[in-house]
C-alpha cells in the first residue's frame, strides 16, 4: 500500500467530502498524512492508525479579497514547507490537494519533481464562487486572473477530480483536456446519514416542521424562507422552521424573522451542532428546504446538504438551478423559482396538505440518487486516486459506464 499526503485548507473534520475521501483512501489500506487547517482546541499534531493530521495555526476570519489573499498565501508557505518535508521523509506516492484555492496545487511542487503524482480535487468552480461572493461581473480582471490560475492548476495535476457534469464542462470550455478530469458526486456516506438509527417522529396534522442544515450564508436564501414563512403565518398556524448551522447571515435573519413576526415559528441551534443532533431534527422534520439563490455558480454545483435529505429520506423543497435539473429528473423534488418567496409558499402548502405527494418526492428522489451514492463514488474516487501513483490517465482508470448516462 501507499503513502499519500491530502492538503486542504479547512479544518477536521469539519468537510464532509473531504474526510469522506480520507477515510476512504485509509479504508483502502493507505498510510495518509493530511495538512489542514487547526480549529481552535486542536492539536497540531494528531495520529489514528493510518492517518496522521498535521495542523496549521492559522486563524480563519471572514473579510475582502484581501483578507482571502493573506490566509491563502500564508497557508500556502505553510503547507508547501511542510509538505516538501514530510515527502523527504516518506516519499509520498500521491499528494492530492483540495481546492479552494485552485492554486493550492502547487504547494506540492517538490513533490512533484520527485515523483509523485499530483491528484487536484477542484470542489467548486474558484471563478464562480468569487464572482458570487464579491458581486463581480463575469469578466471583471480579477475573475479572468482567477480563470488562468484554474487552468494552470488542471494542467500541473496529473488527474483532476471535480463534482458535476457541468463543473467539468466548464472547465473543458476554458481549455482543461476532458479525459483528465473524473467526476466524483458529492454523495452523502450512508454510514452516518442512515435513517433506520433515526426513525423520525410520527406525522402531526396540525403541524409542519421544515429544516434547512449547513452554513448560514445569502446565496443559501433563507431570507426567502423567511419571507414565505411570513405569508403562511395565519393559513398554517403550525409551520416551523429549524435552522441547525451557523454563518454570517444569522444575525440578519434573526433580525428579519423579528421583523417578519415570525419569530416564534424559527429555531436557530446554537452554532454548529453535534452530527448526532443533526441527524435528530433531520428525521424529526416534515420537509428540509433548499431555497438556494440560482446564479452562474450555483448552477454548476450541487448542494450537498440536499443529499443528506435524500439519504434521511426527507422530502425536500428545492429552487430551481441547472445543476439540479440536470442530474434529477421531475417528481424529485416539490421545485418553485428562486428568490420567490410566493412560489416557496405555495410549495410549502402544498407539500404540507398532500402527505402521498411526500412519499412519492421521496422514492422518487432516492431512485434517481442510487449511482450518486458513496457506496458507489468511493471506488471511482480511489481508483482515480491509485492511477495517480502509478501515473494513469484519469480516462484509463475509470470504465466507460462510470463516465456515462449514469452521472448525466
Amino acid at each position: 500500500m501507499a503513502h499519500m499526503c491530502v492538503i486542504r485548507q479547512s479544518g477536521i473534520p469539519l468537510d464532509a467530502r473531504g474526510t469522506r475521501e480520507i477515510e476512504a483512501l485509509v479504508a483502502a489500506g493507505h498510510d495518509v498524512d493530511v495538512i489542514c487547517l487547526r480549529v481552535p482546541g486542536q492539536p497540531l499534531r494528531e495520529r489514528d492508525g493510518r492517518l496522521t493530521i498535521y495542523r496549521v495555526p492559522l486563524e480563519r476570519k471572514r473579510g475582502g479579497v484581501l483578507r482571502y489573499l493573506f490566509e491563502y498565501a500564508a497557508f500556502f508557505a505553510a503547507a508547501a514547507v511542510l509538505v516538501t518535508a514530510l515527502h523527504l521523509r516518506h516519499r509520498y506516492a500521491v499528494v492530492q490537494v483540495n481546492s479552494l484555492p485552485d492554486s493550492l496545487v502547487f504547494a506540492a511542487a517538490v513533490p512533484r519533481l520527485l515523483g509523485a503524482g499530483i491528484v487536484l480535487d477542484l470542489y467548486e468552480c474558484m471563478p464562480e464562487f468569487f464572482a458570487m461572493k464579491f458581486k463581480l461581473p463575469p469578466r471583471h480582471a480579477f475573475v479572468r486572473l482567477l480563470m488562468l490560475l484554474e487552468q494552470a492548476s488542471i494542467r500541473f495535476a496529473d488527474a483532476v477530480i471535480t463534482s458535476t457534469d457541468l463543473m467539468r464542462e466548464r472547465f473543458v470550455e476554458r481549455g482543461a483536456p476532458r479525459e483528465k478530469i473524473a467526476i466524483s458526486v458529492n454523495g452523502s456516506d450512508e454510514r452516518r446519514f442512515d435513517p433506520r438509527r433515526y426513525p423520525g417522529a410520527p406525522r402531526r396534522p396540525d403541524r409542519f416542521v421544515l429544516i434547512c442544515h449547513g452554513s448560514i450564508e445569502e446565496h443559501y436564501g433563507l431570507d426567502t424562507v423567511l419571507q414565505a414563512i411570513a405569508l403562511l403565518k395565519d393559513e398554517m398556524p403550525g409551520l416551523r422552521l429549524v435552522v441547525f448551522g451557523d454563518g454570517t447571515q444569522r444575525t440578519p435573519l434573526q433580525a428579519l424573522a423579528h421583523e417578519l413576526s415570525v419569530a416564534d415559528r424559527v429555531s436557530f441551534s446554537q452554532g454548529w451542532a453535534p452530527i448526532e443532533a443533526l441527524l435528530r431534527a433531520i428525521a424529526d422534520a416534515d420537509a428540509g428546504v433548499l431555497a438556494i439563490k440560482r446564479n452562474d455558480f450555483r448552477d454548476l454545483t450541487h448542494c450537498s446538504r440536499m443529499f443528506d435529505l435524500i439519504v434521511m429520506r426527507r422530502p425536500i423543497i428545492m429552487s430551481r438551478t441547472r445543476a439540479v435539473e440536470a442530474s434529477f429528473g421531475e417528481g424529485c423534488f416539490q421545485m418553485f423559482e428562486s428568490g420567490d418567496a410566493h412560489d416557496l409558499a405555495r410549495a410549502i402548502r402544498e407539500l404540507a396538505a398532500d402527505p402521498a405527494l411526500a412519499e412519492r418526492l421521496v422514492a422518487r428522489a432516492a431512485l434517481e440518487n442510487e449511482p450518486y451514492r458513496w457506496s458507489r463514488q468511493e471506488p471511482r474516487y480511489v481508483a482515480v486516486v491509485e492511477g495517480a501513483a502509478r501515473g494513469g490517465r484519469v480516462a484509463a482508470m475509470l470504465p466507460v459506464a462510470a463516465e456515462g448516462s449514469e452521472d448525466a
